[in-house]
């Protein structure tokens, strides 16, 4: 069996993949109607897992009232612990659901994330309360997040290996996206909904059963979603993998050699990519909220409809912007989210400081702004770094070893910094340093735009592609 290690002749993440040489019978064309099925299944999959971490997020002042009754600025921070302890079983859950869909497939792999995050989601909403049964009320949400965040261990790198693995090369970037516009369809669903429900209900009703709807909803959505998923074929490069290597199977302890240790420094890229991504994301849609309400003192309603607002907007850029990188690559866009990090982020606070809608609201889109340079890129990115046989194991253990260390625990470290310092602009310092580690990570990343993802022969989005890409018969 091979190393793993997704080296090839050129030294760099990814290699130099022709697309030029290959004979027809070695072109995969992939198929419109399966595109479609693919596209909808991850997509709608991913929406309900990021519904399901959003509506914690956004419900983090009330939560903090129900499971850590009159503990102030400290009921807070715990709530944020809670939001943070599902990122430590994350890289287990990574682990896991990647080292198994790299020995039995992608799809049954998908479909069991999207179940167990449905249900701790649901099982969230029907927790009782600190005054009900006392501790054992934030012992048990603690446990349900541990759960959440195990299955999305597994969700999103597995999403984004299955996705990649049947976008046509030169048009990865745009499908890829889409991957992403269910992540901020979820969020944006979880946002209305607490939105409408805040406004609709008193503080009291709210506190008393209101705040369980969301999570309740969970129920539904997942069944949709594991319908949708139910629906999935096997990726193409996964069922070539499958054939070529016959019955062979690499021990476990191969296997984690070959997912953990071999790739060590396509390990790391992955990481810093995730690391400058995943700060922005968790600074805007999971800590914002929070900050605007609880630091600057803007009502919560309002404070909703800003982020929310912000969310549509790259609702609409995020899959223009996947295709803008098929055209220009990938590099170029990361390169421009991480400079904007560097040089916009304090600006897009003291902006929001102000404490003006007229001049919090640009602050805000200022961050999505460059939030959608690494999401309209990272999920097509990221599977190009390797090859086919370790691709979901090593995508995932990357990935969600970062998020663990610092991405998911943004909001924490975000709102300490601010409660130790006394300085509201400290989550910009936060932003600057991802964005420093960032571009580190996309000097060492080879661009992957137009070709085939390493080990795998070209994808063509149309026959007429993959008679040009196919040798000359005559």
């Amino acid at each position: 069996m091979s190393n793993g290690s997704g080296s090839t002749s050129s030294g760099q993440p990814g290699g130099d993949r022709p697309r030029r040489g290959h004979s027809k019978d070695k072109i995969t064309v992939a198929e419109p109607s399966g595109l479609k099925r693919t596209v909808g299944g991850t997509s709608v999959g991913n929406l309900m897992e990021w519904y399901g971490f959003g509506i914690f997020a956004f419900l983090v002042p009330t939560l903090s009232q129900v499971f850590f009754p009159a503990s102030g600025t400290s009921g807070l921070l715990a709530t944020f612990a809670m939001f943070a302890a599902a990122f430590v079983t994350r890289p287990i859950g990574g682990l896991f659901f990647g080292m198994l869909g790299d020995r039995i497939g992608r799809r049954g792999v998908l479909a069991a994330t999207m179940i167990m995050m449905a249900v701790a989601t649901l099982a969230i909403g029907l927790l009782p309360g600190y005054a009900t049964i006392g501790i054992w009320a934030p012992i048990l949400l603690l446990v349900a997040r541990l759960a959440q965040g195990f299955s999305t261990g597994g969700e999103y790198a597995g999403a984004m290996t299955y996705l990649g693995e049947h976008a046509p090369d030169t048009l990865r970037g745009f499908f890829a996206s889409w991957l992403e516009f269910g992540t901020l369809s979820g969020y944006v669903l979880g946002a209305t909904i607490v939105t409408g429900i805040t406004a609709l209900l008193s503080e009291q009703a709210l506190m008393s059963w209101g705040w369980r709807i969301p999570f309740l909803l969970a129920g539904p959505l997942g069944l949709i979603g594991l319908y949708l998923r139910t629906r999935l074929e096997e990726s193409p490069a996964y069922e070539q993998h499958t054939e070529n290597r016959g019955g062979d199977q690499d021990t476990f302890g191969e296997q984690f050699r070959n997912t953990v240790l071999d790739p060590w420094r396509l390990l790391l890229i992955c990481g810093g990519l995730v690391l400058a991504y995943n700060v922005t994301n968790y600074m805007l849609t999971q800590y914002m909220l929070t900050y605007l309400s609880a630091e600057l003192g803007v009502p919560k309603t309002p404070a909703l409809m800003v982020v929310l607002a912000v969310m549509l907007i790259l609702m609409v850029l995020v899959t223009f912007a996947g295709r803008f990188s098929d055209w220009i690559g990938r590099k170029p866009l990361l390169i421009a989210g991480c400079v904007s990090l560097v040089v916009l982020s304090a600006p897009a606070f003291l902006l929001i400081g102000e404490g003006s809608y007229a001049l919090i609201f640009p602050g805000v889109l200022l961050i999505g702004l460059m939030l959608v340079c690494f999401s309209s890129t990272i999920p097509s990115t990221l599977p190009a770094l390797f090859p086919t046989n370790i691709r979901n194991g090593s995508l995932a253990i990357g990935f969600n070893n970062a998020v663990a260390m610092i991405g998911g625990t943004t909001p924490l470290i975000a709102e300490s910094l601010v409660s130790t310092t006394g300085s509201k602009l400290m989550p910009a310092f936060l932003l600057v340093a991802a964005g420093v580690i960032g571009g580190v990570a996309i000097f060492f990343t080879q661009e992957s735009a137009g070709q085939p993802l390493p080990s795998e022969s070209p994808t063509a989005a149309n026959k007429t592609e993959a008679r040009e890409l196919s040798v000359d018969s005559k």
